[in-house]
């Protein structure tokens, strides 16, 4: 008898079909002396659409909405059908004794598996290979250490719940706006929610009156002090502000008060999904969708990192043990940052990242095992791989340690104020490629009670402005904030509002358009 282990996607299930030496090649699968290695091809059921309930629905009208169907239905998507065939004979072979779910490790890829099995009617025993890399070892142990299928059913049901909220939602407002508009419109559970943000926005924007303000700023030899009163140092009377010019002018600066506070911040922890897309975005530009595009292929394709779609930024505790052997793997890349740990013994992560109760479905991405070779990584691949990678190194060194420097000066009977920063230890610092403070000190030689007569004033006028319009990287914080999408659908909401053209991109900034704003 044998399993049928269904991944999927095609290349997945080729490596699968690899690693459990299923060597037999056909057209929809591959099989060995144990296994069936079979793939979809994303989803190839999904729920039946109103008018498969009823043909009336072919016609859209407003006096037909809601459409709430008693039960929601499902079908198979005619373009993929043939996959779904064939995974259906297969299924239905007499020395097939069970399934293995092999698709991605989360709740999409568990509605993908089991949309499937539903519709073919499965009764027999049910499997779950859950895995947080694609390296040959992890199908090995994953295999090894199979679940049972009904462990995931609340992530199924989960799954099952959003689908039906989405297209509930979704379907009848995207009808009933296209309707009364007469214009294709589309709207869901998360996409307009996003929209109201970025449409919200602009109208701060747009009604924002600038209001003028002045600063005073004392130059103390090559010492550079800034007028402060209450924690503010905004001056939005223009005349109180010449008064002050007038009265301070010629005014000798001493030294009230000299504070010295040593920061100590220890390295930031690995990336889950969000905050990876937004750093690329703030790095290189890249959208949402295309640091998730090219993490795939870094994960399925390479195998140098581990599973994407995750918003855990912690690793479990069994994980400890494995960090000499990624770091030899990624040694050829990374020598000068690796080879001083290695020389130290057993490299040793900051114990914070290790905590098992704020690991979710997936840990962290973090490089896997697999042997880094950059030649064969393109230039986007580089990029991100490189951000994962200094972030995760990162955690082997020690705390960034700075010292700030807080002089008060008092001109006149007023407050000056002058701040300047020291890197005392650059610790990760040095391996995020972060620069160093290499500023020349210019409050060291002060001492309290000192005073220094040589005083310049500069007076400046400047206008208070209106929030800036979102980013992608600020858009995905906000969505994280309110709890719009995962970190799996962020990117493709976002997609879907500049396809349907009721946003637009320019300059890596988000401005609603005429139809988004109807």
């Amino acid at each position: 008898m044998k399993s049928l282990v269904l991944a999927e996607k095609p290349s997945v299930a080729r490596d699968i079909a690899r690693v459990l030496g299923c060597k037999q090649a056909h057209k929809h699968y591959f099989e060995g002396k144990q296994h069936i290695v079979t793939w979809a091809l994303g989803h190839l059921v999904e729920l039946k659409m109103p008018e498969d309930y009823d043909r009336k629905y072919e016609t859209w009208r407003l006096e037909d909405l809601p459409i709430i169907p008693k039960k929601m239905g499902l079908k198979v998507i005619r373009q993929t059908s043939h996959q779904f065939r064939a995974i259906e004979r297969l299924a239905k072979r007499p020395d097939v004794k069970d399934v293995i779910i092999a698709t991605d490790a989360g709740r999409e890829g568990e509605l993908v598996a089991r949309w499937i099995l539903e519709m073919i009617g499965w009764t027999k025993p049910i499997w779950r290979l859950w895995i947080s890399s694609q390296t040959d070892r992890a199908i090995r142990d994953g295999f090894r250490q199979l679940k049972p299928g009904v462990q995931f059913e609340r992530l199924y049901q989960s799954a099952v719940c959003r689908a039906e909220a989405d297209w509930l939602i979704g379907l009848n407002v995207s009808r009933a706006l296209t309707t009364k508009y007469n214009d294709p419109l589309s709207a869901g559970r998360v996409q307009t929610p996003t929209l109201a943000m970025i449409i919200e926005r602009e109208r701060e924007i747009q009604s924002f009156v600038p209001v003028p303000y002045w600063t005073i700023r004392a130059k103390i030899g090559s010492i550079t002090a800034v007028w402060e009163r209450h924690g503010g140092h905004r001056l939005f009377d223009q005349d109180e502000a010449n008064r002050l010019m007038t009265r301070l002018k010629g005014q000798p600066a001493r030294v009230t008060s000299i504070k010295r506070k040593r920061k100590s911040e220890p390295a930031p922890l690995p990336y889950d999904l969000t905050e990876l897309q937004r750093d690329a975005n703030k790095r290189f530009g890249f959208s949402a969708k295309k640091t998730l595009s090219v993490l795939q292929r870094l994960y399925e394709q390479h195998k140098l990192v581990t599973y994407p779609r995750t918003d855990s930024r912690y690793l479990p505790s069994d994980m400890e043990a494995t960090m000499t052997e990624r770091l030899l793997a990624m040694k050829s890349g990374y020598e000068d940052v690796i080879a001083p740990l290695l020389a130290k013994g057993k490299a040793k992560a900051a114990k914070r990242v290790f905590n098992d109760d704020k690991v979710t479905d997936h840990h962290a991405i973090v490089p896997t095992d697999e042997r880094l070779n950059l030649s064969r990584l393109s230039t986007d691949e580089r990029k991100l791989y490189d951000l994962i990678a200094r972030r995760f190194l990162a955690l082997f060194y020690p705390p960034h340690e700075s010292e700030t420097t807080t002089a008060v000066f008092d001109i006149g009977g007023e407050t000056f104020v002058a701040k300047e920063t020291a890197v005392v230890n650059a610790g990760f610092q040095a391996v995020l490629s972060k620069e160093d403070n290499k500023a020349q000190p210019t409050l060291l030689h002060l001492a309290e009670g000192q005073t220094l007569p040589s005083v310049q004033l500069e007076l400046e006028q400047s206008f208070t402005e209106p929030p800036a319009r979102y980013s992608e990287a600020d858009l995905l914080a906000q969505m994280e904030k309110y709890g719009l999408g995962t970190p799996a659908t962020r990117a493709d909401i976002i997609e879907r509002l500049v396809e349907t053209e009721v946003v637009e991109r320019k300059d890596g900034r988000f401005y609603p358009t005429k139809k988004g704003n109807s």
